[in-house]
């Protein structure tokens, strides 16, 4: 019951703080074309907001799916980092919790259990009732803004557009202390505008988000080599 307790503790801020612009993009789909049956089949099986933000609009601007799958990829390539550094602490779930808690594996939940992690071990029932908080207030908050969505009218007016590049400018600020973040950033963020001024979208998410990958690449180095020049 302590791990449920504490698990409950960490989410209910978040899923408070998640629930305005998860509603705002159950609106925002139906708004621009999508049925309530085809947003909660997408959002129940991708479960990835910022993607999902992304695929809707460009599905609006008319480009071919492959164009699409490319940005989303650019977009979700941290799940990939998310996944092999979360393996250090689930080595004590089976196979099969493994493959759904990598499914399950979204921003607040790497955040949370890796500063967890430091102090006390991640457990099954920990990291499923965490995750089943986060995944069940998401789909809720869907549905909640796709039913009463309309009665907002034009959510433009109050701003909600800008929640999918505040959401970024908070994740990426949160990797602030990182080494070599302001390099990663300032490529990353010249190549998007670049391509954007010249081939135009979606490229812009696409070669911005591979180039700041590509760069923090050739730039990581193994923590005992780090561990070794900080000494």
């Amino acid at each position: 019951m302590a791990e449920v307790r504490d698990a409950l503790k960490d989410v209910l801020p978040v899923v408070g703080a998640m629930a305005p612009y998860s509603a705002v993009f159950g609106a925002l789909a139906i708004d621009q074309g999508l049925t309530l049956t085809e947003l909660l089949v997408t959002s129940g099986s991708i479960f990835a907001v910022a993607s999902q933000y992304v695929m809707v609009d460009l599905m609006l601007q008319g480009l071919p799916i492959w164009s699409i799958l490319l940005a989303v990829l650019a977009v979700n390539f941290r799940h990939v980092l998310y996944s092999a550094a979360s393996v250090r602490w689930l080595g004590g779930f089976s196979r099969k919790q493994k493959a759904l808690a990598f499914f399950l594996l979204c921003d607040p939940q790497y955040a949370t259990c890796e500063a967890r992690h430091v102090s006390k071990p991640i457990t099954p029932i920990y990291y499923f009732t965490y995750a089943a908080c986060v995944y069940g207030g998401w789909m809720i908050s869907n549905l909640l803004g796709a039913v009463f969505g309309k009665l907002l009218g034009d959510i433009n007016r109050f701003g909600l557009d800008l929640i999918l590049p505040m959401f970024f400018a908070v994740l990426v600020f949160g990797f602030r202390k990182k080494p070599r973040f302001a390099i990663v950033l300032i490529v990353s963020v010249s190549i998007s505008v670049l391509t954007f001024f010249t081939i135009g979208s979606p490229w812009h998410i696409t070669l911005g988000g591979l180039s700041g990958i590509l760069v923090a690449a050739v730039l990581s180095k193994p923590s005992s080599e780090l561990e070794i020049q900080h000494a």
